[in-house]
């Protein structure tokens, strides 16, 4: 009897551990998204439940109360460094994000806690509260998705959307400060003076400043999209001879490689920024 006791325990420990180890998908499964803005490195982590048939706002996610915008734990949003949301400053660092849906608008916080369920959240616990309008979604969207939209080098939308609904609240960065001083400390090469001259032409920077550094690149490393950015920067100024010879030597070497992209570019340089007229080509009045 105490044999069989002892073989029905191994029995009982064995299928236990072989059940505990079975791999089962999730019915709301785990997704991470990321993305960059500017130079700063924005994360969601969250749990995506699909509709299958339910309503979905109203039932499924209750309207008026506060939702964990996803499923299972907290969803989790990381900024690797400062940002502005509804005209705040957010520091870099992670957060939970809960919104509160209603049929025409939502609430979006970003709470201090990021492991703090929805239930938890007390006034006070957050960085960023907002209300952004709901938005219809045609077709719907089956499966819970939190995404990124309208990147530009500053600014990205979080988009919020399920069933046919979304949302969508603005993430802006101002990378300039900290641009500017990186360029100081590093333009010391070729590398990052071609980097510094694009972002100064880009931006309306120093142009005198962005044609030095663009030349030591285009002497010391004459690519036709070196020399481009010489001619670029040249018409700029309004220096039309300067560019149109910087934009013939790009096409040549453009030429050469084979790149009909800069051919066309450079056409367009040299037929934008007519040389000046000289006394033979001008009309005698």
């Amino acid at each position: 009897m105490k044999m069989l006791k002892k073989s029905l325990l191994v029995c009982v420990a064995a299928c236990t551990t072989s059940f505990a180890q079975i791999n089962m998908p999730a019915l709301s499964s785990a997704a991470t998204v990321t993305q960059k803005i500017g130079i700063v490195d924005a994360k969601v982590e969250y749990s995506r439940p699909s509709a299958r048939g339910r309503k979905v706002f109203g039932e499924v996610v209750k309207l008026n109360e506060m939702w964990r915008t996803g499923a299972n734990s907290p969803t989790k949003v990381t900024f690797s460094d400062t940002v502005m949301i509804a005209g705040k400053k957010v520091a870099g660092g992670t957060y939970a994000l809960y919104t509160m849906p209603s049929a025409t608008e939502w609430t979006v916080i970003l709470g201090k806690n990021p492991n703090a369920y929805a239930w938890d959240y007390k006034e006070g616990d957050e960085v960023v509260k907002l209300k952004t309008p709901v938005l219809a979604m045609n077709p719907i969207v089956e499966t819970f998705t939190i995404d990124f939209a309208n990147v530009t080098t500053k600014t990205a939308d979080l988009m919020i959307s399920w069933d046919n609904v979304a949302v969508k609240f603005a993430i802006s960065t101002d990378p300039d400060k900290k641009i500017m001083e990186e360029i100081e400390k590093k333009t010391a090469n070729v590398d990052t003076y071609w980097n510094s001259a694009n972002y100064y032409f880009d931006n309306g920077k120093d142009l005198k400043k962005a044609l030095e550094w663009s030349s030591v690149v285009a002497e010391k490393n004459p690519q036709f999209w070196t020399v481009h950015l010489k001619a670029k920067i040249l018409n700029k100024m309004g220096d039309c001879v300067g560019a149109q010879e910087a934009a013939k030597k790009s096409m040549e070497l453009a030429t050469a490689a084979k790149n009909d992209d800069y051919i066309k570019m450079n056409t367009k340089l040299i037929e934008g920024c007519p040389l000046p007229a000289t006394p033979s080509t001008k009309k005698k009045k």
